[in-house]
Order: structure tokens, then sequence, then C-alpha cells
């Protein structure tokens, strides 16, 4: 059973717009360039990234690229370490949240987003006992997400402003905020120390399955909770300037692997389940596997104006110092060919 391997990666969780997601590190991460026989691909171990799994399980980067190449598989434990080994080239592409991918490309990194993963799946749950009645209530309360400014946050905090004038203590405001992986939220609900959650699935489900809490917002009412990519396909700018064959193999096989989910949902649940019990050692219900997959839409298809809007509202909550431009980070050549 693959275990985690947390790297020094972990010191650059305090960057704004880091991941939410919860994951480990496996597999080779000795290729530190596209060698042409050996590639890495990324993905953390949430139901957003169901494709990357998929992917593996079905072996299919192997159908798209060269026979004779070595595909090997890293589990990240936040978007900073997943973008620093896009930037450094441990691994070729992969599956991250849309904030790290942002955070990185306007801090200078050339980076591209090649296609979507997902959209949805952000859920805002509240404890049992905690008298929240509605988002009205949270002033005082203490939230929790995976990281600071990470996609997660951005959504929840976005909302709570624009609708209920609710700000966080990180800008003076009136809610306390705390971070923790996703996998520890039932617990904490449990033991009353955090009041609501902004959750990625399956991890909401499991809370509400387990019963420690209950939906206090459902993802098509969180901001950006049905168009925003909950996980988009990324890699250099680099390789798709010196290899965009790669690049066309690496999105074909992707694309093969949301097909796959959509055309098979009850195999692709259970690869799912497996998958996140191998690297987590946390075994999910089928129920809440369930419930999880129809808060979620599995796309390869990518809207550059809605990631656009989404950094526009980080800069507007001060997890950007700088208004962004997100001109050509994503692009969009390599889904609009077609597949092999």
């Amino acid at each position: 059973m693959k275990k985690f391997l947390f790297s020094a990666l972990l010191l650059l969780l305090g960057l704004v717009l880091t991941a939410c997601g919860s994951g480990e590190s496996s597999g080779n991460t000795d290729a530190a360039e596209s060698s042409g026989d050996e590639i890495t691909i990324g993905y953390f171990p949430n139901i957003n990234h169901v494709a990357g799994m998929v992917a593996e399980e079905k072996d299919l980067y192997s159908e798209t690229l060269p026979d004779g190449t070595q595909v090997n598989y890293q589990y990240f434990p936040d978007g900073s370490a997943f973008m620093t080994a896009i930037e450094t080239g441990e691994i070729e592409g992969g599956l991250v949240g849309p904030g790290p991918a942002m955070n990185h490309y306007t801090s200078g990194a050339e980076v591209n987003i090649v296609a979507s993963g997902s959209t949805g799946g952000t859920v805002i749950m509240a404890r049992n006992d905690a008298n929240i009645e509605s988002p009205e209530d949270l002033a005082g309360k203490t939230f929790i997400s995976p990281r600071v400014g990470c996609t997660h946050d951005v959504q929840f905090e976005t909302m709570m402003k624009e609708e209920y004038g609710l700000t966080s203590d990180r800008v003076k405001g009136e809610m306390k905020h705390v971070t923790g992986e996703p996998a520890t939220y039932h617990s904490m609900f449990t033991t009353g120390n955090v009041d609501v959650a902004t959750v990625p699935e399956p991890w909401a489900s499991v809370i509400e399955e387990k019963g420690s809490g209950e939906v206090l917002v459902d993802t098509s009412d969180v901001a950006y909770g049905e168009t925003l990519p909950a996980a988009v396909f990324v890699t250099s700018q680099r390789l798709a300037d010196e290899d965009p064959e790669l690049i066309q193999n690496l999105v074909d096989a992707h694309k093969k692997a949301t097909e796959f989910i959509q055309e098979n949902p009850e195999e692709s649940k259970t690869i799912a389940i497996d998958k996140i019990k191998d690297i987590t050692d946390q075994e999910l219900s089928a129920s809440a596997i369930d419930n999880a997959w129809e808060r979620i839409n599995f796309t390869y298809e990518i809207d550059g104006e809605v990631l656009q809007n989404f950094a526009d509202s980080s800069y507007d909550l001060e997890f950007l110092d700088e208004a962004p431009d997100l001109t050509g980070l994503v692009d969009t050549s390599f889904i609009e060919n077609e597949s092999n």
C-alpha cells in the first residue's frame, strides 16, 4: 500500500491560492525532465480528480504515448507542491485545483491549463449543535478550509462577502478561519473544534453520512459552484512549446479517462473508492460516493473567462496583491484536436 511521502515542498504551504485537497506522494519522483520514454503524472486523492485515478487504473496514458513509455504517478498533499513539481520538471502534467495554477502563473511561472478535470463539488457544511441556521449566523463562528486562499476558501469567502457582508479575521472580519485536511473535518465537527467547513467532495458526503453536520449551502449556491473547474490539467509552457506531441498525448489520455467516467460511472466510483483507500488508508462507503457524484460534473472542457472572474474575486478578497491577468494561461488547442 502506498504511503504518504511528504516532502520539503510542504514548506511552501504559506502561498496564497494553494490547492484544496489531501494526498500523498508516490511513484518514481526522479523524472526531472521529459525523456521521451518516461513521464510522471500527478493528482490528489479527491473525487474531483477521478480522471487521474481512472487513467492510472486503466493505463490510459500507455495507449496514447509511444510504445515503451514508462508512466509513473505521484500523489500530492497540496497544490503548491504540485505546481513546484510542474515548474521543476519533476512531473510532466496532471490535475490540480485552479487556485494554485493561477497563483503560480500570476507569480511568473510558465505553465498552461490545457483541460478541465471536473466542475462543482464544493459544499458548505455546518456542525450539529453550532446554532447555525443560515450563513447570516456565521459572525463569530469558526470555519475551516484546506488552505488559506485555496479554491474552496475563495468560493466560500466570495459568497459570504458578496451575499452576507461577512469576512474572515484575515482581513479583520467577523469569522475566524483555520485550516486542515478535509478528511479530518468529520472528527473536528465531532469534537466541536470548528463550526463550519468549506468542503471538497467526497468529504462533505462523509460528514452527512456520519451525522456530525449538515449541508448549510449546497454546491449550486456556492460562488462559482457549478461553473468553476474544481480540477484542471496543467503542464509547463516549455513542454507545450518544445514537445507539443507529448502534451497532445497526455491530453488525449485525459480525455479518454473523462469519457470513461461519463460512460461508466459505476465502475469509476469503484475505482475511486479503491484508489482513495490505497492512497489515504480511508475506505469510503458506496453511498457517500454516490452522494458526492451528484454534485460533480466530469468534463475536460475549460472556460478561461470563469477562471479570470474567479481570479478577480481572489484579488477582491486580498489573497492577491495585484489585479490578475490570466491571458495566456489557458490553452484549449489540445482538447480541440481529435483524440488518437
